[in-house]
């Protein structure tokens, strides 16, 4: 019922929406290497590995996470449940890649990749460094959460995944541009990572139960029907910020850009204020009982 219930509030949410690697290792690279260079400019003859989109810079963006989900997990830490769901997703995004025939233009897709990922290691380096006025609204929800324990492992992941889809993604797209050269859309490439988180919700799922909170799996059914209920809000949530990300790049003026922009992030907030409460621990109920399950298993 749990799930189920998260399913029909995500729904009510999305009706609130504001109109609209395998094999061997690669040569190490280090994350803070790509730094002083990385824009959000797509350049495909780059020096810059992530500028240009090549694999080596996904490379670099999973050791980076790996640094970062390790001692995450190792304190049972609540922020380790969208670092994992973030984690294995870019591993199987890696691993997708590998069929260079998936996406129409693999290198720009790394290279929105770098960028993405980046506004979630901004956001979470300046709340965890203590810069809390520059954390966007969404994220300060679900950091705020996760620092408290008052929400379940659903809930961090939740809140995360509304974060980064629904703040930080429609960002993401207008900066590095969503048509290409040609004048054509790049949404066809967007709609195809669809089919990579699909691949990895089972799993994840089944990952943080196991690790983490086994009450993430309560409700889990025969079958995968329960799974694609849930799975089908980040789609809905994806598409939400492509339309979203159309308006930021058609504002006509500075003015215009930042009122949307604005809207973006209030209406981001409003859903993480949803989903904590609707996530969180009832009356006289806290993660003991959870942390003491990660605290034996998490490994």
């Amino acid at each position: 019922m749990r799930r189920l219930s998260i399913v029909v509030l995500l729904a009510v949410a999305v009706l609130m929406a504001p109109a609209a690697a395998h094999g061997q290792d690669a040569p190490y690279l280090g994350w803070t290497e790509l730094l002083p260079g990385l824009t959000t400019q797509f350049d495909p003859s780059s020096e810059n590995d992530c500028a240009a989109g090549r694999t080596r810079c996904v490379d670099a963006v999973i050791r980076e996470m790996r640094r970062r989900f390790d001692p995450l997990a190792a304190s049972c830490d609540h922020d380790s449940i969208f670092s994992l769901a973030y984690l294995r997703t870019t591993e199987e995004y890696r691993r997708t890649i590998e069929d260079p025939n998936f996406f129409d233009d693999t290198a720009f897709v790394n290279h929105e990749d770098v960028v993405f990922a980046r506004l979630y290691f901004d956001a979470y380096d300046a709340w965890h460094g203590g810069r809390r006025q520059e954390v966007p609204g969404a994220w300060a929800i679900a950091f705020k959460a996760a620092a408290d324990r008052s929400v379940s492992a659903q809930g961090d992941l939740s809140l995360g995944i509304n974060a980064h889809v629904q703040r930080d993604l429609p960002f993401a797209l207008a900066a590095i541009g969503i048509v290409k050269p040609d004048g054509t859309s790049r949404k066809p490439d967007h709609d195809r990572v669809n089919q990579i988180l699909n691949r990895v919700s089972d799993d994840l799922y089944a990952e943080i139960a196991r690790r983490f909170d086994p009450t993430i799996d309560d409700a889990n059914l025969p079958g995968t029907l329960d799974d694609a209920g849930v799975f089908q809000v980040i789609p809905t949530w994806r598409e939400i910020a492509w339309r979203n990300a159309e308006r930021l790049v058609n504002a006509r003026t500075p003015e215009e850009r930042a009122l949307v922009a604005d809207s973006i992030e209030r209406y981001a907030a409003s859903q993480a204020t949803i989903l904590a409460q609707a996530n969180a621990y009832p009356p006289l109920k806290d993660s003991s009982a959870r942390d003491a399950y990660c605290a034996l298993h998490h490994g």
